[in-house]
C-alpha cells in the first residue's frame, strides 16, 4: 500500500509595486490561494509600497536585488508601470522566480518576445492577466463559436466602459502617456482586445481608431477601434473612462445567427445570453467561472506546463494595442 503524498509546501510570493490599482488584489489573491503565501511587497516608490504592504500585512522591501535573490522566494506579482515590464520582468525571471503580471506583458512585440523566450529558457511559469477568459460567459461564448451555430462570422462589437475619469476614481499615474502607454485604450480596453481576438482570431489587425480626451488629461479616456479579419470580418472595440452606467456587452454576427450578451438582464439582475438565428431565439446557459489566471500560474509553476495559450493571446493583445495606439497618433 502506497503511503499519502506530503503536501507541497505553499509557493512564497512578492508583489512588485503597488503602482497598479490591481496591485492589492493579486497579493490578496496570493493570500487566498491555499498553495501560496505572500511574503513581502518591494515598491520603488517606499512610502506606496509600504502602504500596500501594511494592508496585506506582509513586510516592505526597499531592495529589488535582495528580495530576488531570496532563496525562499518563488515567484512575483508584476503591478509595476507598464513602461517597467520588460526591466522589473526580465530580472525576476533573470533571478530564478516564476512571474504573474498585469497587462500588457510589455511596451513592445519584440518586448513580449524576448520576455517569452527567457521564461521558456529557464523553465519558468509566466502568466499575464487576462480574467475575462476565465469567466463563465466566456466559457459559454467558446462553446457557441466552436459549434458553429452562427456561420461564418461578419462582425462582433465589445464594450466595457467605466467612470473613472468623470469621478476622478483612477489614480494620476494612469493618465501617464509614458508610465501607462496611454489611456483608456492600453488599460481597460485590453479585455475587450483580448475578446474581440477570441471572437475573430488573433491575426485580426487593427483597421482604425478614434481616440478622444474629454477630460483634460492629455491621454484619451473615450475610445473606439475597429479591427478587420483576412475573411472580411469586422470587430468593434469599445472603452472610455468617462461613462457612468454602461453595461459590459459582447455581440457578435454570423451569417446564421446572432450572440448577443449583457444587453437584457434577468430577474435577478444577472446578464442574459441568447442565439438568435432563423428558429428564433434561445438562452444559453452561462456555466461558473473556470480557474481564474492567478491559479492557472500556480498550476503551471506545480506542473512545469507554460501557460502556451495565454502568453500567446497576451502577445496579440500587445500587438493590436500597439497598432490602435499608432493610428489614434496619425
Amino acid at each position: 500500500m502506497s503511503s499519502p503524498q506530503t503536501p507541497a509546501a505553499p509557493l512564497r510570493i512578492a508583489v512588485l509595486s503597488a503602482w497598479h490599482v490591481h496591485a492589492e488584489e493579486y497579493g490578496r489573491a496570493a493570500i487566498d490561494h491555499p498553495g501560496t503565501e505572500l511574503v513581502a511587497v518591494w515598491d520603488d516608490d517606499a512610502e506606496r509600497g509600504q502602504d500596500l504592504a501594511r494592508r496585506l500585512e506582509v513586510p516592505f522591501e526597499a531592495d529589488l536585488d535582495a528580495l530576488l535573490a531570496r532563496e525562499d522566494l518563488d515567484g512575483v506579482t508584476v503591478t509595476t508601470a507598464t513602461s517597467d515590464h520588460d526591466a522589473v520582468i526580465g530580472a525576476v525571471l533573470a533571478a530564478g522566480k516564476h512571474v504573474f503580471t498585469e497587462k500588457l506583458l510589455s511596451p513592445t512585440v519584440a518586448g513580449c518576445d524576448a520576455l517569452i523566450s527567457a521564461a521558456e529558457a529557464a523553465g519558468l511559469a509566466l502568466t499575464v492577466s487576462l480574467p475575462r477568459l476565465s469567466h463563465g460567459y466566456t466559457v459559454a461564448l467558446r462553446e457557441v463559436l466552436d459549434s458553429g451555430r452562427l456561420g461564418r462570422l461578419t462582425y462582433s462589437r465589445v464594450r466595457l466602459a467605466h467612470n473613472g475619469s468623470t469621478a476622478n476614481w483612477l489614480p494620476a499615474r494612469f493618465y501617464d502617456p509614458v508610465e501607462a502607454l496611454g489611456g483608456a485604450f492600453s488599460d481597460l480596453a485590453a479585455h475587450p482586445v483580448y475578446l474581440t481576438q477570441l471572437i475573430l482570431g488573433t491575426d485580426a489587425a487593427a483597421a482604425s481608431a478614434t481616440y478622444t480626451d474629454m477630460t483634460g488629461r492629455g491621454v484619451e479616456d473615450n475610445a473606439v477601434v475597429t479591427a478587420t479579419t483576412a475573411d472580411g470580418a469586422i470587430g468593434v472595440i469599445e472603452t472610455g473612462f468617462v461613462t457612468p452606467a454602461s453595461p459590459f456587452t459582447i455581440e457578435v454576427q454570423g451569417t446564421e445567427g446572432t450572440l448577443l450578451y449583457g444587453f437584457e438582464q434577468d430577474a435577478q439582475g444577472t446578464p442574459v445570453m441568447r442565439v438568435g438565428t432563423g428558429s428564433g431565439w434561445d438562452a444559453i446557459d452561462v456555466p461558473a467561472d473556470a480557474p481564474a489566471p492567478f491559479s492557472l500560474w500556480v498550476e503551471a509553476i506545480r506542473s512545469g506546463e507554460p501557460t502556451r495559450e495565454n502568453l500567446e493571446r497576451a502577445r496579440a493583445l500587445t500587438s493590436l494595442t500597439i497598432a490602435a495606439n499608432a493610428l489614434a497618433r496619425g
